[in-house]
């Protein structure tokens, strides 16, 4: 069947064992072409982020030395920099998800959850920068995050001017939640240059390719032009398999990363995906999708995919019942248009699925 499907073409010392080169980038080759005139990023940039290992932790009543909190984060740029690690070149402590109160303040600006950073995100960036590191924060281009907390559309101006009045240092964009591959593009661009109008050094880190890739092929030259680095896979996990798919994609796709890396603009080669999705109408306005693990070895792998993106943003619009037919058949249920859809897919595995749209009262009723 996938063969007349139409392909889319391609989401201790320290305390623990933590990933510090979750932005050591490599490959810089002609550094002649057009960067992000911004006069950061000469090189790569290095640091600590806390997804990997803590990811959305956000019970600090449960779990009060591993959650999202001022308090981690006082801690590790404690052991940054007393263990070394600043020394050595690794100088951006960065929060990435799940630190940001479930809205908005009354001003429309975001705002850290109040019972796990009573100090809120300007305290912290002081005391990081007394330790001689710098700051980074995340945020979403799209409606929410990937965790579900605000998202920056519409507020690109107010959130980067709210970065700036607290004394960030670094921004990692990521792309959840986005009506459109268009929406993508412009929010990118938008952040870019709001950032630099707050005329605060901010390193800008996109996620731009990681989601344009599963349905058109990025244009890094763009891209370079408004990101000091980007990312073009999805998250690493705790394996030395890991690390050696990274590697490998990395080895495998010189030709058109070597070229536009460079003093201001950098590959990020902290994540790995390796997933195809082909897509193709069926009668009543139905869809099939397919996606594919192009792994062959290793278990089981999650894709996330944004459920905005299928079908030409008509598959499941404004919502849709999801029907798995392959591995094994089942009802997966309702979803909305705005939703995502998270699979289990093994090595060299597909997984097939229907989509039929439906209203919102058949929604409602089938729940």
């Amino acid at each position: 069947m996938t063969a007349t499907m139409k392909p889319v073409s391609r989401v201790r010392r320290l305390g623990y064992v933590l990933p510090f080169c979750f932005l050591a980038q490599v490959l810089w080759g002609v550094p002649g072409a057009r960067a992000l005139n911004n006069g950061l990023a000469r090189t790569p940039t290095m640091g600590w982020l806390h997804w990997e290992r803590f990811m959305c932790n956000v019970d600090c009543q449960e779990d009060p030395d591993s959650c999202i909190s001022e308090k981690l984060f006082r801690q590790i740029a404690e052991l940054m920099a007393s263990d070394g690690w600043k020394d050595a070149g690794y100088e951006y402590l960065c929060i990435d998800d799940c630190w940001m109160a479930p809205k908005r303040d009354s001003q429309g600006r975001l705002q850290a959850d109040p019972k796990r950073f009573p100090g809120g995100i300007r305290r912290l960036a002081d005391y990081v920068h007394s330790k001689g590191l710098k700051l980074g924060i995340y945020a979403d281009v799209g409606n929410k995050t990937c965790a579900g907390f605000p998202g920056s559309f519409g507020y690109y101006d107010i959130d980067a001017k709210t970065f700036a009045e607290w004394g960030v240092d670094l921004l990692k964009f990521d792309g959840c939640y986005c009506d459109s591959v268009k929406h993508l593009a412009d929010g990118y661009k938008q952040m870019s240059l709001a950032l630099n109008r707050t005329g605060r050094s901010i390193v800008y880190s996109c996620e731009w390719p990681l989601y344009m890739q599963p349905f058109f092929k990025p244009n890094y030259t763009e891209i370079r032009e408004y990101c000091n680095h980007w990312r073009n896979f999805a998250d690493i996990y705790d394996s030395w398999q890991s690390i050696k798919n990274i590697l490998d994609w990395t080895s495998s796709n010189q030709e058109k990363i070597v070229p536009v890396a460079g003093p201001g603009g950098w590959n990020d080669p902290d994540m790995d995906n390796n997933f195809e999705v082909w897509e193709r109408p069926l009668l009543n306005l139905a869809w099939a999708v397919a996606m594919v693990n192009l792994q062959e070895i290793g278990g089981p792998r999650a894709y996330t995919i944004s459920l905005t993106s299928l079908g030409q943003g008509l598959a499941c619009n404004p919502d849709c019942l999801i029907t798995q037919l392959l591995p094994v058949k089942r009802r997966l249920g309702f979803y909305e248009w705005t939703s995502s859809l998270k699979t289990q897919i093994n090595p060299t595995g597909t997984v097939l699925l229907r989509l039929e749209r439906a209203s919102s009262t058949a929604s409602k009723s089938f729940l």
